[in-house]
């Protein structure tokens, strides 16, 4: 089983995602160091199998794409992480900064109803020369 489980996942290329972890994985605080190595490591071919563009080699590949798919719950150390990677990398919670306030959308036309009704149209000044 040592032998197949480094026969998988094989890249040649470490794996980075500028886009969602501009500070590396390792320094987003949401991986450990071990996480963090093994998605560099891993990561580009884990991201071809759940892209479909490569066919999986031996049995944990084709169980991590099911798991991908959702066919199946990740049991593999590297299926947990992947899993763990897309949750993050698809949204991050929002936290507001100090002193923002988010108005809801009800709020938001109620405020504009009472902004509409505290401003007078001045009358009109008509001419008379």
């Amino acid at each position: 089983m040592q032998q197949a489980a480094n026969e998988s996942f094989v890249s040649e290329r470490r794996f980075y995602d500028d886009k969602n972890f501009p500070k590396g994985f390792r320094r987003s605080g949401d991986f450990t160091y071990n996480e963090a190595e093994l998605l560099e490591k891993h990561g580009v071919a884990m991201k071809a199998l759940a892209e479909g563009r490569q066919a999986p080699r031996n049995p944990e590949e084709s169980h991590f794409v099911e798991v991908v798919r959702g066919n199946s719950a990740p049991g593999s150390l590297l299926e947990k992480i992947w899993v763990k990677y897309v949750k993050l990398a698809s949204g991050k919670p929002f936290y507001a900064v100090v002193g923002t306030t988010l108005v809801k959308k009800a709020d938001a036309e109620y405020l504009d109803d009472m902004i509409d009704d505290d401003v007078q149209d001045e009358p009109e000044l008509e001419d008379d020369q």
